[in-house]
């Protein structure tokens, strides 16, 4: 091959590549294995990228947050006021991580592996996976109790009682977003509707918070439940297990609503987050399933508001089954949540760089030597 025809295959796999990393579909995160890779929106836990590789033994800056980090979701006990958690990886450390590891389905190793690191940097409930010491996600335990579907509920099974099957819920605080309250009214409606269609739970706005169970409303920061919020990205919501009701949202995410602007970077859809938090208001935990709602994490720019068979088989547990529900239209893991943005062409499925890259080289081979 001559000079100028191996100069010329170079550049366009170079450029291939880079179609392939811009086509990845959470653009608001650092490319994995790509140094320098920045991400367009602040997230507090992208630090703990700079852990990987991190194992029993070792000492780094960053692994008392890390500590904080677990124990906020119930991985480590809450370290005393009086003694804060060090940098050192001890066993406690080990044992979280393995722990977290096996609710997440990667390999428990207690090692702090890249994909270990790239899941607790993902966007999250702020419902913590172990309460009490139990997790709410243990697969072993929920396979045992549920077949092979992993739905989980709240330690003791909190439920809503029999007498109460018509729900009411306020939207109760508005002023920290800029979506309108039509639009939050009809995206809050859609969410609740999507659990009663599957249930014999219905559900209805009610005209003042003195007349609901459930309260909704969008805060930042401590906000006086104990749980604050930290800003754009991370925890992006919370919600309380029957019969509490309250339902609290991180003010400072960028939420959109009906999909729209879910390419802006850090974009989180507003009806996603709001279908999976409604579940912990009816009583269920998370669950280990990737394609449920009850997963724990969703990543920027994507759209998740489909009940999964797991979700279903839980909530139906608990209240029981809608006679005219007409199950749940069978999901690939591919397909069970889209990007938000509908004007993505084919190169932004999954796959669709790779297919560049493909296309590109086999174009070059074609070229005259």
């Amino acid at each position: 091959m001559g000079k100028s025809a191996s100069a010329l295959l170079a550049a366009a796999m170079a450029a291939a590549a880079m179609v392939f990393v811009a086509s990845s579909p959470v653009a608001a995160f650092p490319v994995a294995g790509v140094p320098g890779a920045e991400p367009s929106f602040p997230n507090p836990w992208l630090a703990f990228q700079n852990l990987s590789g991190c194992h029993m033994g070792d000492e780094r800056d960053g692994l008392a947050r890390l500590k904080d980090y677990l124990s906020h979701f119930g991985y480590l006990s809450e370290a005393p006021t009086s003694s804060p958690f060090s940098d050192a990886f001890d066993a406690e450390l080990e044992a979280a991580v393995a722990t977290y590891q096996r609710n997440f389905g990667l390999n428990a190793t207690g090692v702090l592996d890249p994909p270990t690191v790239s899941q607790m940097v993902a966007p999250r409930c702020g419902v913590a996976d172990v309460i009490n010491g139990t997790s709410t996600m243990d697969r072993n335990a929920s396979a045992a109790g549920h077949g092979r579907h992993l739905y989980t509920y709240f330690p003791g099974g909190p439920m809503w009682p029999p007498f109460r099957r018509e729900l009411r819920y306020a939207i109760t605080a508005t002023a920290a977003t800029s979506i309108d309250r039509a639009t939050l009214g009809a995206v809050f409606a859609r969410a609740f509707a999507r659990w009663s269609d599957a249930t014999t739970l219905r559900f209805a706005e009610a005209a003042s918070e003195s007349d609901a169970d459930i309260t909704i409303g969008f805060y930042a920061g401590s906000h006086g439940d104990g749980e604050a919020f930290d800003g754009p990205l991370g925890t992006l919501a919370h919600a309380f297990s029957p019969t509490d009701g309250r339902f609290h949202l991180d003010a400072a995410e960028a939420w959109v609503a009906d999909g729209q602007g879910g390419d802006a970077p850090g974009a989180v859809d507003l009806e996603s987050v709001a279908v999976h938090e409604i579940g912990h208001l009816l009583g269920l935990g998370h669950s280990s399933v990737q394609g449920a709602i009850m997963y724990p994490t969703i990543r920027t720019g994507t759209r998740k508001v489909d009940l999964e068979s797991d979700d279903v088989q839980g909530i139906q547990s608990l209240y029981g089954t809608n006679p005219n529900f007409k199950g749940v239209a069978p999901t690939s893991p591919s397909t069970s949540s889209r990007e938000m943005d509908s004007s993505a062409g084919a190169s932004s499925r999954p796959g669709g760089g790779f297919a560049a890259v493909v296309v590109a080289v086999g174009l070059l081979l074609l070229l005259p030597l």
